[in-house]
């Protein structure tokens, strides 16, 4: 089973909960990792929390508040959408379909794999 709050971040979710803005609760803040002065004097990390539900998500992935605040709203309405709405949730149910996705292909490469062991198998003894 997926954990809820990582199945977000998923895009092209259509049903998700709206957001209002008297709801949100916006900081800027210093971001942190790499970048040297652009990141350390900067306060363009943007930490978003919705009031009701307590989640926060902190945003500091480009250089540009009005970006890193778009993202960052993204994140937090699907995260609201998968609190509230649990395993209903478009993306609750993307999340599980693209890791069965997953489980498929590495099945097929598995026997793929397994499909050319016997064939140079098969070959190493013909030549003898």
């Amino acid at each position: 089973s997926v954990p809820l709050l990582q199945a977000a971040r998923k895009k092209n979710s259509l049903n998700l909960l709206e957001l209002t803005e008297a709801e949100l609760e916006e900081q800027f803040v210093r971001g942190d990792g790499p970048g040297g002065q652009a990141t350390n004097k900067t306060n363009n990390c943007v930490v978003l929390k919705h009031i009701p539900s307590g989640i926060v998500v902190k945003c500091h992935q480009t250089r540009s508040v009005e970006k890193n605040r778009k993202i960052a709203r993204e994140i937090l309405q699907e995260k609201v959408d998968l609190f509230y709405k649990g395993e209903d949730s478009d993306v609750f149910k993307e999340r599980k379909a693209s890791e069965k996705q997953k489980q498929e292909k590495k099945r097929r490469a598995k026997e793929n794999l397994e499909r050319k062991k016997l064939f140079k198998e098969m070959q190493q003894l013909d030549k003898e």
